[in-house]
């Protein structure tokens, strides 16, 4: 049990036999009455996001999410493959299970896979991922000095901003969370 107070984004509890993510909250403690938290729960299988209130200081049901390390292997169309690096098992997720995350997979990446009573709920991958650029304009010369930057897709099939100096054909690491360029590797 963990109490409402304790909540902070990323901590998963159980409702009525469900899991949820906390996206956000806000402790409130009004002039008069007792406070409560306000938060934003995410279902942690169907991805809806809703508004819950708890009284301050209430407890709930902290979920038991199982990880287990698995390797990213390969896709066909819109099935991932990836393997079990204990027992050498392959499971087959979809791009809904996968959600955002399918973009930055590279093959031979390690992953996190989350249970929940014994189903997939989603994959939890490296915060900062190596990719390849497969496709971006060229750099124009004297470009640089607006400081700005030109849309460049990756091998995963995502698009970020990079610098006008990175071209086609670079390896670049980027933050997984926000989708933002950091260094040429």
């Amino acid at each position: 049990m963990i109490s409402s107070n304790d909540l902070r984004p990323g901590t998963t509890i159980e409702m009525d036999g469900v899991a949820y993510s906390v996206v956000d909250f806000q402790h409130v403690k009004p002039g008069k009455g007792a406070a409560f938290v306000r938060t934003k729960l995410k279902n942690v299988k169907t991805g809806n996001v809703q508004e819950t209130t708890f009284r301050a200081g209430e407890k709930i049901a902290r979920a038991n999410m199982e990880k287990k390390e698995y390797q990213y292997m390969y896709a066909t169309g819109d099935e991932f493959h990836f393997m079990d690096n204990e027992t050498y098992d392959q499971i087959m997720l979809t791009r809904e299970q996968l959600g955002d995350s399918a973009k930055w997979l590279k093959d031979g990446m390690p992953v996190e896979i989350l249970y929940f009573q014994g189903a997939i709920m989603g994959v939890s991958i490296p915060n900062f991922v190596e990719l390849e650029i497969t496709d971006t304009p060229p750099g124009v010369k004297g470009d640089t000095a607006s400081g700005g930057g030109k849309p460049a897709t990756l091998e995963g099939g995502a698009v970020v901003q990079v610098p006008f100096f990175v071209n086609t054909g670079d390896k670049i690491r980027v933050d997984t969370r926000t989708g933002e360029y950091l260094d040429r590797v």
